[in-house]
């Protein structure tokens, strides 16, 4: 800029204040855009386990307007437990905040947090949300009934083996 001439110093300024208006204009554009994925009702219902960390029959039943809703499940799994989740069913639904209440609603004595029913952990059985997922009329979702929990039992099986004294 230093050594431009007006005419060029003009330009430039005429450029800035263009690209400054196109940013300004996505920037409004996406928050436009996170609005409407906050109003949308769309997403997914998710059931899913953690046997190393949580024990046998207690599931997290949450929900994810993500697009893709595996990455939500893998984030669960990075925080601040052991081992990584085992998803047991990823129901797509319209309109997926009732359908999570509706389950919520359903499980609620059995809930694990008593005090904050927000952690959406219930101790009940695999049968019993699915048979409660079918009433909701539900039909085209793929179950895992068994939690492969491989991380779990692979760190069982290193642990057995340390204490025969096989591993260092």
């Amino acid at each position: 800029m230093e050594n431009a001439n007006e005419e060029q110093k003009k330009e430039f300024a005429l450029k800035l204040a263009d690209l400054e208006s196109k940013l300004e204009d996505a920037e409004l554009k996406g928050q436009r855009a996170l609005s409407m994925a906050q109003q949308t009702r769309r997403g997914h219902v998710y059931v899913i386990s953690n046997i190393g960390s949580f024990g046998e029959n207690v599931f997290k039943i949450g929900m994810t307007r993500r697009l893709e809703p595996l990455d939500r499940v893998k984030e669960l799994g990075d925080a601040s437990v052991p081992f990584s989740f085992d998803i047991h069913a990823m129901l797509y639904s319209e309109d997926a905040p009732t359908l999570e209440k509706e389950l919520h609603r359903r499980f609620n004595r059995e809930s694990v947090n008593k005090v904050n029913p927000r952690k959406e952990f219930f101790r009940t059985s695999l049968a019993e949300i699915k048979q409660m997922v079918d009433k909701q009329g539900i039909t085209d979702v793929h179950w895992t009934m068994k939690a492969e929990a491989s991380e779990y039992k692979e760190s069982l099986a290193i642990a057995a083996a340390q204490q025969e004294g096989n591993v260092a």
